[in-house]
């Protein structure tokens, strides 16, 4: 009997992919910008971030959003250009944009499906998806806080 699952099941710590001196670096502005996280849950963030630019990467005909959490880190690892640049490169091979969301813009799938296509995206790029740091908003327009995706292009 064969069992297929629904989602590959990733194996991989995101957090493989950052320098160590770079994802301290980064955990360390995000507790230090956001009071209310601690290091360790920022080291989780900037692994998630990782993840979730990887798999864009691989997937980049795919419209990819953070969860609010993630785009915290994501917006984190901007304010450092070069790092976030010399990243990309090397898991893209171009600068992946951030690509903030009008008002009146949703994104495909809407946030159930957006939310569902993104965690699908980073378990097939082969890594763990803490699920802590990707719940589900719901109602909102985007998993973004700041309403925000990936450039597919």
């Amino acid at each position: 009997m064969t069992i297929a699952l629904e989602r590959p099941v990733g194996t991989i710590d995101p957090a493989t992919l950052v320098d160590p001196e770079l994802l301290e670096r980064l955990a360390t502005r995000i507790a230090k910008d956001h009071p209310e996280i601690d290091m360790p849950t920022a080291h989780r963030i900037v692994g998630q971030t990782a993840a979730f630019l990887a798999a864009g990467a691989r997937a980049p005909e795919q419209v990819l959003v953070p969860s609010a959490l993630v785009d915290i880190g994501w917006h984190t690892w901007i304010l450092h250009t070069v790092d976030y640049d010399t990243f990309c490169q090397r898991i893209a091979g171009r600068f992946i944009h951030h690509v903030p969301t009008d008002e009146d813009e949703t994104v495909p799938g809407g946030p159930a499906g957006a939310h569902e296509r993104t965690l699908a995206a980073i378990a097939a790029a082969g890594y763990v998806v803490d699920q802590d740091l990707w719940l589900h908003a719901g109602d909102e327009c985007s998993q973004c806080h700041q309403g925000c995706h990936n450039s597919p292009k």
